[in-house]
Parts: C-alpha cells; structure tokens; sequence
C-alpha cells in the first residue's frame, strides 16, 4: 500500500500553515485554484496565495502571486499533471528525498520548500518569473476556489 496519501495530507498541512500560520483573514490564498475552467487547457494550482502592496488600487495590481505545486513522489512529479507554475512566484513542495531526487528537472525560477519530518524548509528560493494571467482573473479564480470550500 502506497504512503502517497499520507504524504501528500502532510505536505498539504505543512503548506497551509507556512502559508497561514495564525488563521489570519488577512492573507488571502485558495487551494485547489483551476483555471480555463471548463475547456482543454483546465490547469488546477494545488494552493495560491496573493500578497498585495497595500490596499490601494495600485497596491493591489502590483502584488505577487505564490503558487505551490505538491508532490509527495518522483513518480507524482513525473506524471504530467500539476506542475502549474503560473504565479510570480512559483515553489514546489515535496519531501527532502523526492527533491535530491528530482532536482535538476526543476525549472531555475521554481523555489522549493522540502518537509523533513514535521519541518518545512525552504531549500530553494524562488525567482521572480513573469506571470501570463492578469491580476483580475487570478483573484476571481482564487476567490471561486474559496468559496467552493465554504460551501463544503
């Protein structure tokens, strides 16, 4: 039987709380983040979290976007699915094992975040990589994926 799951519920964890350590209403991020929604090119970014400058109308076209692709295994990296790096800043999540494993496949902006045991750590920053998405329809697909857990 596969750890997959457990792994995968662990990074999961350790992402969420580095994202929003304090349940603080003031961060804004989703998980699960599909965009093109119902066409061909639907890609879903496991979590996003947006950082504005300020408040102001200006404050908010200027902040950044982090996105965070979960991979528990060598074989999860390799499967063709999820490695949606549409942010500013791109990071993918994975085991200090997976990453040894993997890391001269990661693209050169992509940072990484490894889990060892129950710590997280950034063993790679990431670099700022131009986004293709306006902020507008970032924020609307962040602010659908909210609200769907709401609703659960």
């Amino acid at each position: 039987m596969s750890q997959r799951p457990e792994i995968t519920a662990a990074l999961s964890a350790a992402i969420e709380k580095k994202i929003n350590p304090y349940n603080d209403s003031r961060i804004y991020w989703a998980k699960e983040v599909t965009f093109d929604y119902s066409t061909k090119r639907a890609v879903r970014v496991d979590y996003i979290r947006f950082k504005p400058v300020n408040n102001s109308v200006s404050g908010i076209e200027k902040g950044d976007f982090y996105c965070y692709e979960v991979k528990s295994s060598v074989e999860d990296f390799h499967s063709g699915h999820g490695l949606n790096f549409l942010g500013d800043y791109n990071y993918l999540v994975t085991p200090s094992d997976v990453y040894e494993a993997i890391s001269k496949e990661i693209p050169y902006y992509v940072g990484v975040y490894t889990l060892d045991g129950q710590e997280l750590t950034c063993t790679k920053k990431a670099k700022r990589h131009d986004r293709t998405k306006p902020v507008s329809e970032m924020l609307l697909m962040m602010f659908r994926s909210a609200a769907r857990e709401r609703r659960k």
